[in-house]
């Protein structure tokens, strides 16, 4: 059987690792990282992609690297934790959902389909796991900001999400994400994330940094990664304004292949 990859008019076959831990944990945060897990799916959809789930179990075509050589694409989705062992450091109890299984999935996922050159765009927890992978570390609990607020609190933001203002760099790729080819853009984004980047990785250039100095966007001059600090699929967000740079990055894997 033909892949999309063999067929100029078909759509792009983007990967995305699923989410293994229950929405029934007691910790909310948990069934609302799988609620955004599923509108990354939606928008891949319907900004002209072909979303494939990639999951941990092995069937009987030949698993997840077989899956990977059928792949246009891959986004890094957001969920809990990474393992603070993968950067060298022990588990604090501000750590949540940890699980390994999940950043085994995940980072076999984002070093294979970065070894194969395929476009991979990391989101919130996708955004730390690259900069991980790349080397790089993470801050565990950021303090609370008094400057820019990352996750919503009763005195500001709207919904479950603080809100702020972003300037992107200009000619990065997430700025071309958000329709700029060559100057810089300003996004108002929805934040909610208590880690942070905290030793940028040899090999990442910072594309965005809040006015507090959280590091928001980081890409690979030399491939087509790049991943963002926030969520673009939050529902809150304008529908055009949100389905917007998955429509982009959907062009991105379509002239890949």
């Amino acid at each position: 059987m033909q892949t999309s990859r063999n067929l100029p008019g078909g759509r792009p076959r983007i990967g995305v690792p699923v989410r293994l831990s229950s929405s029934l944990d007691p910790d909310p945060r948990v069934a609302e990282a799988n609620g955004l897990f599923e509108y990354i799916v939606e928008l891949l959809r319907e900004g002209g992609g072909e979303p494939v789930l990639l999951t941990a179990v092995e069937p009987a075509d030949g698993g997840l690297a077989a899956a990977l050589t059928t792949l246009d694409g891959v986004v890094l989705p957001g969920g809990g934790d990474l393992d603070p062992g993968l950067y060298g450091e022990e588990q604090t109890e501000v750590c949540y959902d940890v699980n390994q299984a999940q950043d085994a999935l995940d980072v076999t996922v984002a070093r294979q389909a970065i070894d194969a050159g395929l476009p991979v765009l990391g989101i919130c927890r996708g955004h730390q796991l690259l900069n991980v992978l790349y080397g790089g570390t993470l801050v565990q609990d950021m303090a609370p900001g008094t400057v820019v607020h990352h996750e919503a609190a009763p005195v500001h933001g709207s919904g479950p999400w603080a809100w702020h203002e972003v300037g992107v760099r200009a000619g990065s790729k997430v700025a071309a994400l958000y329709g700029s080819e060559s100057g810089a853009v300003s996004v108002k984004i929805a934040s909610g994330h208590h880690q942070a980047v905290a030793r940028v990785a040899e090999g990442l250039t910072v594309t965005a940094v809040a006015d507090d100095g959280t590091v928001e966007a980081l890409e690979d001059p030399e491939r087509w990664v790049a991943s963002v600090q926030w969520h673009p699929e939050a529902l809150e967000i304008p529908a055009g304004e949100r389905l917007a740079p998955f429509r982009a990055f959907v062009e991105v894997c379509r002239a890949r292949r």
